[in-house]
């Protein structure tokens, strides 16, 4: 940045600021400890650019300051670039926002790889990449030009290895960054108006640590989705298949109409709402990112559905075909007494199922449960008006009041589904290694890698903003964006 001042004589003196190694390359001069201006040599500005070297190895910030006198005609036309006298080298130390290091740890954690872009000086940029936990042992900072020097080939070898990029910009690269991703984020204090009329989310505390916690309800919603999905999945099949078998077989189905509308209600509504409002947890940040072609109903829970499937289906089977001879029902409302025994015994095995879907992968369900009033109710509520329709609402539910003992069967029948799925859960079908390594080529595309973007340094922790840039490499398969 250059500021052209008019002096009584006519003339012009031209003041300039900037990145201290562009502008000590305009400096032939310097002004010393006595006030005099003398020559610049090369041997002394190796000693100015040492200095500047020491601060920036400290992650301080700097700015060289430069003037030069000329005339006003020439200052008419252009800003001259050379013959500048060097006035001071200005040092800038930006605090640090709380929580930022542990932030970036549990990004990493998480499969996401921090990447830092920034202008800054290539020493500032390390030093500060340190502080917050971004350059680590084995990892390269490189400034642009060079990177863009290199092949292909050597391209490839250290990109994985690449944490800092010294580079220059002044945020025209928001509305790219941002067309080129899938979730675009914005910060909403020093945000540009272009970046955030572009962003899908916008974040409005400018703060790096809001990113872990965008990075954790996306990863409780994607995850409470898929519970639900495995559980209604589950419902739907075990209904759709016993009613049809029965009534090939038979010529009746065991569960009437009015039933099966409970159960459905079980199913969407309640279901819904149990599985798919529990909170995130921290947990999750422990899970690594999903990519964009992975199927969205993983192995583990074909694995849990099908093993609930097969459970249900054997158990309605035997009560159906067999029910009446092995408890020995008699009698004109033995019928009655058999269908309502296997519409108890299916709504009490949703029950306990729905409890099994807390956790996909799992073995400790209960894990958290008894903070969430939300589950707890939809369970209470679920067993408390079945028990409603099976003992109070016979003619309208199709049922009879049930003795004890079987109430007994049912909820046993009901539990049983719980070890089951402890032993389920056992049964290896994936390999689980953590797929996304930010050291690791493995994952890497041969499309473009998918960034996620800031254009403001305060992502990393700092509160002055500057002309800057931070990125994070999160799962190459899902560009997300984040600038300011």
């Amino acid at each position: 940045m250059s500021v052209l001042v008019g002096l009584p004589d006519g003339r012009v003196r031209t003041f300039c600021k900037g990145a201290s190694e562009i502008v000590l390359k305009m400096c032939d001069k310097i002004i010393d400890n006595n006030g005099t201006t003398v020559d610049l040599p090369q041997e002394k500005a190796k000693i100015v650019n040492d200095t500047i070297d020491g601060f920036a190895n400290e992650a301080l910030r700097t700015l060289c300051l430069a003037v030069k006198d000329i005339d006003e005609t020439q200052g008419e036309n252009n800003i001259p670039e050379t013959g500048y006298t060097l006035i001071a080298i200005v040092e800038i130390k930006d605090p640090v926002r709380p929580g930022i290091k542990e932030a970036v740890q549990k990004c990493l954690a998480a499969g996401i790889s921090v990447r830092m872009v920034t202008g800054n000086n290539i020493n500032t940029a390390k030093a500060i990449a340190r502080e917050r936990g971004i350059l680590t042992e084995g990892g390269i900072a490189i400034e642009g030009p060079e990177f863009r020097n290199l092949s292909p080939e050597q391209m490839k070898d250290i990109i994985p290895r690449i944490q800092v990029v010294a580079v220059t910009g002044d945020g025209t690269n928001d509305a790219p960054a941002l067309h080129e991703s899938d979730i675009r984020l914005a910060m909403g204090i020093t945000g540009t108006e272009v970046a955030k009329e572009n962003a899908d989310v916008i974040i409005m505390d400018d703060n790096f640590t809001t990113i872990v916690k965008v990075a954790k309800w996306g990863q409780a919603i994607y995850i409470n989705i898929q519970k639900f999905v495995q559980f209604q999945l589950t419902v739907n099949v075990v209904a759709l298949i016993a009613n049809f078998v029965s009534a090939s077989i038979t010529g009746a189905a065991p569960l009437t109409a009015v039933q099966l509308l409970w159960v459905n209600l079980i199913m969407d509504t309640l279901g819904a709402l149990a599985l798919t409002t529990e909170p995130p947890n921290d947990g999750l940040m422990e899970r690594q990112p999903v990519g964009r072609k992975v199927s969205f109903i993983t192995k583990p829970m074909w694995r849990n559905i099908f093993g609930q499937n097969f459970y249900q289906l054997i158990v309605l089977g035997v009560l159906n075909f067999e029910g009446k001879r092995l408890l020995e029902l008699s009698g004109p409302d033995s019928t009655a007494v058999l269908n309502t025994l296997i519409f108890n015994s299916f709504v009490l095995c949703q029950v306990f199922n729905e409890i099994n879907s807390r956790e996909i992968q799992k073995i400790n369900i209960f894990k958290s449960m008894f903070d969430s009033w939300i589950f707890l109710s939809v369970i209470l509520a679920t067993a408390v008006f079945q028990v409603i329709i099976v003992e109070f609402l016979g003619t309208f539910a199709s049922t009879v009041p049930l003795t004890w003992q079987f109430w007994l069967l049912s909820v046993l029948l009901g539990v049983l589904s719980m070890p089951l799925a402890v032993i389920l859960k056992c049964i290896p079908v994936e390999n689980l290694k953590h797929q996304a390594n930010h050291n690791s080529l493995a994952h890497i595309p041969k499309q473009p890698a998918t960034i996620t973007h800031f254009n403001c340094i305060k992502a990393v922790g700092l509160q002055l903003p500057h002309i800057a840039t931070t990125k994070i490499l999160s799962n190459p398969l899902t560009n997300l964006a984040f600038t300011s």
